[in-house]
């Protein structure tokens, strides 16, 4: 069961790097549009902000769940 959880996250963690890879490479051939440079007026947009103790709940519960999953797993 450790092998299969290994070669699955060994998988998962190669197709992630493909296709950051692929994502970030850019081809000399393309053409390089000309950047014009425009006056633009900035807009007061709120924004929807999430407190630090919001996101370490969140994430500290996606970790314990996690746990639960592969403690059940072994």
């Amino acid at each position: 069961m450790r092998l299969q959880h290994a070669l699955i996250t060994l998988a998962v963690l190669a197709v992630t790097m493909v296709a950051f890879i692929g994502a970030t490479r850019v081809s000399p051939a393309e053409p390089r549009d000309t950047v014009v440079p425009v006056a633009v007026t900035r807009a007061a947009v709120p924004e929807v902000e999430m407190k630090d103790q919001t996101a370490m709940l969140l994430v500290g519960t996606a970790l314990i769940g996690l746990a639960a999953a592969v403690r059940r797993a072994a």
